[in-house]
């Protein structure tokens, strides 16, 4: 039986994924970790983990990343066969205010990881990277191949870190590693602090939502499922360990952009679900939407446009989106009713 340890697995991407997994696999046992923070609703949490605990092949460790003793203690116990690093501090805006959690988080937790890896050898390290590195890059789409040497948040600047931390780690020892470079990534049960989530609780209070940079932004939303199948088909892939000239190890290491190839004008997202929230029955169908927005400048942090080359992953895997913006939308319209409406 192989093991495989998620990072953050009662988080969005996490629970997903872990999920998908144990379906579709009886003989792979998943070691899940997760600080159930408060960052945002921890009912939330608990209910992405009771969905994982109706697994018999599944088994939660609550604790930190940043804890190197818990960490080693995991990787001693269970030797795991493929690691996914998944767990991270997440929000451009709230590392503007708390960045002790991300250097806690990012960096010091995601170093535990690459320590661990190092002295009990893994068959491949997968980790969490973001679109954010790309920061105010004026080339569109993004490519793996361009620069990212100019962070505009401190999140970015810590997912480039990881990014580099990776490389160091696959060079010195050997560990095949693959990073994703996530953008926008929504659904059902996803994160209340991205900005579908927060305009959704804002409406139903009949609150106004701030749509930034007057509306003159573009994001490439990736719906949950696509998100967790190019994770699958890189995580059975690991960069191949090979010997150069020199006869030292090259890097078993590669990045990957993960996203939708296709970014949508914020205003017309917003249209879009609010026209959803009102076919679920979320909001009424007289629903005075125009009177409930307001166009605002940019954000310190945010960018105005995300857009992912997703060529590499396409040519290697096979990876290929395939859920529309309205589709996406309506099933967590769906799923907000249910989970908060109906209740």
């Amino acid at each position: 039986m192989k093991t495989y340890f998620i990072t953050g697995t009662s988080g969005f991407i996490g629970s997903n994924l872990a999920k998908r997994i144990l379906k579709e696999n009886k003989n792979i046992m998943v070691i899940g970790l997760d600080n159930m923070n408060d960052y945002y609703d921890v009912k939330l949490k608990e209910y992405r983990l009771d969905e994982l605990k109706k697994f018999d092949n599944f088994k939660f460790i609550k604790g930190d990343l940043s804890d190197k003793n818990l960490i080693n203690s995991i990787f001693e116990k269970y030797k795991p066969n493929i690691v996914i690093n998944l767990a991270a501090q997440a929000g451009v805006r709230y590392s503007i205010t708390n960045p002790d959690a991300y250097i806690n988080s990012n960096i010091i937790g995601f170093y535990n990881i690459l320590e661990a890896c190092r002295y009990y050898p893994v068959d491949h390290l997968v980790y969490a990277s973001s679109s954010s590195v790309y920061g105010g890059n004026k080339k569109v789409p993004f490519s793996t191949d361009d620069k990212v040497d100019n962070p505009v948040s401190l999140y970015a600047a810590t997912k480039k870190s990881d990014e580099l931390l990776a490389h160091a780690y696959s060079k010195l020892y050997n560990i095949p590693s693959t990073g994703l470079r996530f953008f926008t990534v929504y659904g059902p049960a996803g994160r209340p602090d991205m900005a579908y989530f927060g305009f959704t609780n804002k409406l139903i209070n009949g609150e106004k939502i701030q749509i930034f940079n007057y509306g003159n932004c573009k994001r490439d939303f990736t719906y949950i499922d696509d998100i967790v199948d190019g994770i699958i088909r890189v995580i059975n892939h690991a960069p191949e360990k090979k010997k150069g000239e020199d006869g030292l190890p090259i890097p078993p290491y590669a990045i990957y952009n993960i996203g939708n190839s296709k970014p949508e004008n914020l205003l017309d997202f917003v249209n879009i679900l609010q026209e959803e929230l009102i076919r679920a029955g979320v909001l009424p169908k007289d629903y005075d939407f125009e009177s409930h927005k307001e166009l605002v400048p940019m954000q310190p942090g945010d960018v105005p446009i995300t857009y992912a080359d997703i060529s590499h992953l396409e040519k290697k895997f096979g990876f290929k989106p395939n859920t529309s913006l309205r589709e996406g939308l309506r099933k967590f319209a769906e799923w907000y009713k249910e989970f908060y409406i109906n209740k």
